[in-house]
């Protein structure tokens, strides 16, 4: 079994993207495309309006999971924070991605605490892409790189 040497992960603010969405959307690791009566469901569910962070709110969160990133010992290759989602190109270390993720949403969700943002901030769960060599680590690090600034 190939060692994984990196991860990208995705993960998007409270009710912007949701099931269903337009521009498909991501379950149990597979992309399925729109489904517009489950997108309307969704946003009937919603228990809080949707949450879109400004450039301070983007710069508050970049900060915050660099700070935790730091503590862990895990490298940022590249992190991307839009207004409705973040991507995050990181190193591996043996703690389950799962647990690393929380802990980044965490980080971000106090430190937007802090500057009166209150409520739920982000969805449950994330997408890891698992990096198993150097081609598909600069592959996504590229795509992080390359997400345009204004999403």
């Amino acid at each position: 079994m190939a060692k994984t040497i990196a991860y990208m992960v995705t993960w998007t603010t409270y009710g912007t993207w949701l099931q269903g969405d337009k521009r498909k959307y991501v379950k149990d690791g597979r992309t399925l495309p729109a489904n517009e009566p489950l997108a309307n469901a969704n946003k009937e569910a919603l228990a809080n309006e949707p949450v879109r962070f400004n450039r301070q709110h983007r710069k508050i969160v970049e900060d915050a999971i660099r700070q935790k990133a730091i503590q862990f010992g895990q490298e940022i290759y590249a992190l991307a924070v839009r207004y409705n989602h973040l991507h995050l190109v990181v190193s591996y270390i043996p703690i389950p991605i799962d647990s690393v993720v929380q802990h980044y949403k965490a980080a971000g969700l106090i430190a937007l605490r802090k500057v009166g943002i209150h409520g739920k901030v982000w969805t449950k769960g994330f997408n890891t892409r698992y990096c198993f060599d150097q081609q598909t680590l600069q592959q996504k690090i590229d795509y992080v790189s390359k997400n345009p600034k204004n999403t």
